[in-house]
């Protein structure tokens, strides 16, 4: 039963993240500041590293994976390369929702309310 759980909080956390990354759009525009490529490529590099450091080494240097994921998300927008679409409140709402119900069903299992 708490495979089916997990799977139902797998798809939740996918339909949640793709709802609301349907309104982000990531350009590749040519700038003429040389500081917007460093970022750019910045941002991909910390990402990867966050991301590697998160999913293989938790315990070891967890933190430290949170803080280069942050960074990377920083550098995004910096780069100016990230446009955000307007939405709905209610669009937010729900894909927030799914994405939190999501989450918490693939890591415990079960919803307390």
């Amino acid at each position: 039963m708490r495979f089916f759980s997990q799977l139902i909080g797998l798809a939740l956390l996918i339909a949640g993240v793709y709802f609301l990354g349907q309104n982000i759009l990531f350009t590749t525009a040519v700038s003429r500041y040389w500081w917007s490529d460093v970022s750019a490529t910045g941002s991909i590099l910390a990402l990867t590293a966050g991301i590697v450091s998160l999913g293989f080494f938790p315990r070891q240097i967890g933190n430290f994976g949170w803080i280069l994921v942050g960074l990377g998300i920083i550098l995004i927008f910096v780069s100016g390369k990230v446009v955000l679409l307007p939405t709905s409140l209610w669009y937010f709402f729900l894909s927030f929702t799914f994405f939190a119900i999501g989450l918490r069903l693939l890591t415990t299992g079960r919803i307390n309310f």
